[in-house]
């Protein structure tokens, strides 16, 4: 037995089947890997000074805790990669980092928020 599947739906009942029950055999096709990828953009830790700069100049840089902080995730970025160094102390709001750029960012001063530090933070202030 077949549980809850009806006689003849693939013979004699088929166009009743295609007419009136189109949603008989369920769902129809595959999800591709390729719809599930989500884009990632990537800064390096040795990009922060010149962004650092250029958001001064613009005079949009946030400061705190005598730091500057970049939410890098308003800036659109998801990840924060080592390549290269950084010499002034920042506080960086990413989501995703690597250990390497963490302890790049601790050796020149500053910190890697995370989301329950931020959000603890500004319920603080």
């Amino acid at each position: 037995m077949k549980g809850d599947r009806r006689v003849g739906r693939h013979k004699g009942l088929w166009t009743y089947t295609v007419k009136y029950e189109p949603d008989y055999f369920g769902r129809r096709g595959f999800t591709s890997i390729r719809s599930l990828k989500r884009e990632v953009n990537v800064i390096n830790v040795g990009k922060l000074d010149e962004l650092i700069e250029k958001l001064d100049a613009e005079k949009q840089l946030e400061k705190r805790k005598g730091k500057a902080f970049l939410d890098l995730e308003k800036l659109g970025y998801q990840k924060l990669l080592a390549a290269g160094t950084i010499n002034k102390p920042v506080l960086v709001k990413v989501e995703y980092f690597s250990e390497n750029a963490a302890k790049k960012i601790e050796e020149a001063g500053g910190e890697i928020l995370k989301k329950e530090q931020e959000e603890s933070a500004e319920t603080k202030n």
